[in-house]
Parts: structure tokens; sequence; C-alpha cells
């Protein structure tokens, strides 16, 4: 009996490029969406600085100017803030849209993974059923043969 050969072959290793293609712009941007929440959490740092210098400055008693420094770099620290929030929103949305084609690309993998395990079973059973019927025509075959030799 010929060898096993999965004539969808050429499709499941193409199916299979375009998984682990998915999967790498996915860990991409899912790199890019915590580097993003690094940077924001690093932002609340250097705000929380500049509150408690503005709020020493306070006590300490400051000219207006200061004062007015303090609010313009704190208002500023505020915006960037939440620029850099509407960006981690935009990336959460590309990542999850990355991760339904990853799993729409492994469903549709793993058809073809299923549909060759089962030719891959059909093929070792109808292997198994020549097997069997060799033998058995070996043996019936060596039999007969024999057969008449011992009357003899």
């Amino acid at each position: 009996m010929k060898q096993f050969r999965y004539r969808l072959e050429t499709v499941l290793d193409y199916k299979t490029q375009v998984l682990d293609n998915l999967k790498t712009e996915h860990a991409v941007i899912l790199q890019k969406v915590n580097r993003k929440q690094e940077e924001i959490t690093g932002l609340h740092q250097e705000l929380a600085g500049f509150e408690s210098s503005f709020d020493k400055a306070k006590e300490e008693g400051a000219a207006i100017e200061n004062y007015r420094l303090f609010d313009m770099c704190i208002g500023r620290m505020e915006q960037i803030i939440d620029e850099e929030k509407a960006r981690l929103k935009v990336l959460r949305r590309q990542e999850e849209e990355k991760k339904k084609q990853v799993i729409t690309a492994k469903v549709d993998t793993s058809k073809f993974e299923k549909l060759k395990e089962k030719k891959l079973q059909e093929y070792q059973k109808a292997a198994a059923k020549a097997d069997e019927a060799f033998i058995e025509e070996f043996v019936t075959g060596n039999t007969l043969r024999i057969r008449p030799q011992h009357r003899g």
C-alpha cells in the first residue's frame, strides 16, 4: 500500500503560516499595549511629583509666577496623560481585532488538522485491512500447499 499523503498538506501549511504570522502580529500589538500602559504609569508618577512639589511650594509660600508655572505643568501633564490614554484605547482595539483574527485562523487551521487526522486514521484502517487480507491470503495459500504434501 502507498505511503500516506494528505492532499491538502499545502493548504494546511499555508493556514498554519497565516496563523503563526497573526500570532506574531498579535504579540507585537500586545507588547505595544503593555509599553503604553507602563508609559502612562510613568506619566502619572511624574504628575504626582509635580503635584507634591506644588503642594510643598504652597506650604512654603512662593511667587505667583511659580504657582502659575506649576498649574501649567500639571495641566499639560494631565493633557498628555489623556492623549496617551486615547492612544492606548486605539491600541487595545487593534489588539482585540487581531485577537479575533488569530482565533478565526486557529479555527480554520484546526479544521484542516482534524481532517488530516481523520484521513490518516482512515488510511491506517485501510492499511490494517490490507495487511489482514494479505496475511489471511498467505496463510490460506500456505495451508492449501502444505495439505497435499502431508498426504503424499
